[in-house]
């Protein structure tokens, strides 16, 4: 029998479907405190189908973006949840619901990639660190 779309999955099921072991969805929630399933007694897990597209989206920036953890965070930090949402479903068909907000939809993905973005940036600021190095050696030359 399986489940419909709206349906909770236990973190057995959620690492079937997200492709990632049971013990790192757990570690996964020690690091991303956007990463939050409904817990039950005996700290039983229970996911929600969001929850589900935010785990396939924290997973394909890890392993498919090459973000690190702290990239990740940083994404969340900057552009929130409802765009890192978007990484584990890009056709926006899952209605996203933050905690204690009406539902909405994912947004439609930026021209951009919010990674080459950061990459440039990272560039930019790597090139800038060259720079004043090569100033400061020639100085002491």
């Amino acid at each position: 029998m399986t489940k419909g779309p709206n349906a909770f999955r236990t973190i057995s099921e959620a690492s079937d479907e997200v492709g990632a072991p049971q013990h790192v969805l757990r570690f996964w929630e020690t690091k991303f405190a956007f990463l939050t399933p409904l817990k039950r007694a005996g700290g039983r897990r229970f996911y929600r189908p969001q929850d589900i597209v935010v785990l396939k989206a924290v997973k394909r920036l890890l392993h498919e973006e090459g973000l690190t953890i702290k990239g990740v965070q940083r994404l969340h930090k900057e552009q929130g949840l409802k765009r890192l949402a978007h990484y584990g479903d890009p056709d926006g068909t899952v209605t996203f619901e933050p905690e204690g907000a009406a539902p909405t939809e994912v947004s439609a993905p930026a021209k951009t990639a919010p990674s080459s973005v950061r990459l440039r940036q990272v560039l930019a600021e790597l090139e800038g660190a060259k720079a004043r190095l090569e100033a400061v050696l020639s100085r002491s030359a």
